[in-house]
């Protein structure tokens, strides 16, 4: 065994405090090089680079304390978790949430494994997954039969910082279509916070399209420093989008979704309640407004399980 007693740990201390080599401590204390190394270079004061046995015994302590431990999926946690899958909440946010919270959790996998047993016993936990329980068809990359947009600007002249979400104020937008093509929600996002509005229009026209646009991103024009779309042709209008708020509109290439991969998600998520071949007729502009509002409030991984909302009004503040 390797570990460390802590009169083992003293009789180090003294042993280099007399000069006695690495070997010879080794042999004294009945243990490996390797496991001497180890502990001089984990246990060490990082300030003065001594090793002091009751030290290096706290530190070691601290480790153990520290170190997850196993945890049973238990009525509580149980509890806690189908409250939050309940709430739209996926098992990896779940999680998150309880992690955060300093509550008992247990792993994503496990969470799914109680998903699927509670469906077969006739539950209902799973409808308020994402994909409640369906495969994503493979979107493949079916050619493209949309025309060419005037005076468009390619992803390739985008600044390089808005790929790595450096910066705050650059969006994607795009289109949700509703049932038989009739009605579309856009979906405009916020790349580096995640936060996003939702709007609600008749028809797919470049006109209406980009008037929802302008009219959703005027209160936030400051924070608008890019806008990034596909090339359908509900994106014609970009050049009065561009000029109403003063901003630079670029184009992804064809093919290339993941050049957009905030908004890809974010429809995804949008997907939870508003699902293919809904109609669009059914949700008024003020359940629009609740379905933007909650997902704004779920907290996303990437984000260190933080809220989008939260995380906008933050760096909304702060520069105004």
């Amino acid at each position: 065994m390797s570990h460390l007693t802590a009169e083992q740990r003293y009789t180090i201390q003294a042993m280099l405090e007399q000069g006695f080599s690495r070997k010879e401590i080794c042999a004294t204390i009945g243990k490996s090089k390797s496991v001497l190394s180890r502990e001089l270079k984990r246990n060490s004061d990082k300030r003065s680079g001594k090793y002091r046995a009751d030290l290096a015994h706290r530190k070691y302590e601290q480790r153990q304390k520290a170190k997850p431990k196993k945890v049973h999926f238990t009525d509580e946690i149980c509890k806690d978790i189908e409250s939050l899958i309940r709430q739209e909440y996926s098992p990896e946010q779940a999680v998150g949430t309880l992690y955060k919270q300093g509550k008992p959790y247990v792993s994503i996998e496990r969470i799914y494994q109680h998903v699927w047993a509670e469906k077969k016993s006739g539950g209902t936990l799973y409808m308020h997954l994402r994909a409640k329980g369906k495969r994503y068809r493979d979107r493949g990359a079916s050619k493209d039969s949309r025309g060419i947009i005037a005076n468009r600007r390619s992803i390739d002249d985008r600044p390089e910082v808005v790929d790595g979400r450096e910066r705050f104020g650059d969006w994607e937008v795009d289109l949700v279509i509703g049932k038989g093509h009739k009605g579309a929600l856009v979906t405009i996002n916020e790349r580096q916070v995640g936060y996003a509005l939702v709007r609600k229009v008749k028809g797919k026209s470049s006109e209406e399209v980009s008037k929802a646009i302008v009219e959703a991103l005027m209160p936030y024009k400051d924070f608008v420093n890019t806008i990034t779309s596909d090339n359908g042709k509900e994106f014609a209008s970009h050049e009065y989008i561009a000029e109403s708020l003063e901003t630079d509109y670029f184009f992804a290439d064809p093919y290339c979704s993941w050049q957009r991969g905030s908004n890809e998600n974010y429809n995804g998520l949008l997907r939870q309640y508003v699902p293919k071949k809904t109609d669009l007729d059914d949700f008024t502009d003020g359940q629009i407004a609740e379905i933007q509002d909650k997902l704004n409030r779920r907290p996303r991984k990437r984000l260190g399980f933080e809220e989008p909302n939260e995380l906008f009004n933050q760096k909304v503040a702060f520069v105004t």
